[in-house]
């Protein structure tokens, strides 16, 4: 789920930034880079916690611009099959629903949803069991477990289910409280 791991990146500078304060400048462009990104590898770039090392600039030729090897120390949300997480829904159709946890986008398709809830369409779509006790809408809350992740250069998707032991609905928007 969250790891904290150094990772590198070669940083470009602009000639302006060059002074007393080049150590801020660079990680002030760090964290606007990188915080919120994600890579297929590692997974979503959280927060950076700290510079270990900036390199010695090496300049190129023809635009001043100097390039600076930084090491830094960083949290990254990555998720992983078999793993229980809690999530918002966020689109509820008769193919199943998205919800998010984090920066994760998670699909739980219909086959993966108990089979005593059934989807129900009309202004506000939702999986609702036979005696309407349970019902998934959106902006419910769910406690689902991954069962398999595709991880692009830049994305992470899983698929996800409902359909085990504790698993299901945390809290109902539409329920009185």
């Amino acid at each position: 789920m969250f790891f904290h791991i150094v990772l590198e990146r070669n940083m470009q500078l602009h000639p302006r930034h060059f002074g007393p304060h080049l150590r801020d400048k660079l990680v002030a462009k760090l964290m606007k880079d990188v915080e919120g990104t994600c890579s297929g590898r590692h997974g979503f770039v959280v927060a950076i916690t700290g510079v270990e090392d900036i390199g010695k600039g090496l300049i190129r030729e023809g635009t001043g611009f100097v390039t600076f090897p930084v090491k830094y120390q960083c949290v990254v949300f990555r998720p992983f099959k078999g793993e229980i997480l809690e999530a918002v829904v966020t689109m509820v159709n008769k193919m199943g629903f998205f919800a998010e946890a984090g920066p994760v986008q998670i699909f739980v398709s219909n086959h993966l949803i108990p089979d005593d809830m059934e989807f129900q369409s009309g202004d506000v779509p939702n999986y609702t069991t036979s005696d309407g006790s349970v019902k998934i809408q959106k902006e419910s809350e769910v406690r689902l477990k991954i069962i398999g992740t595709r991880v692009d250069a830049t994305e992470i998707f899983c698929i996800g289910t409902i359909k085990d032991d504790f698993l299901g609905v945390i809290s109902d928007p539409g329920a009185a409280v």
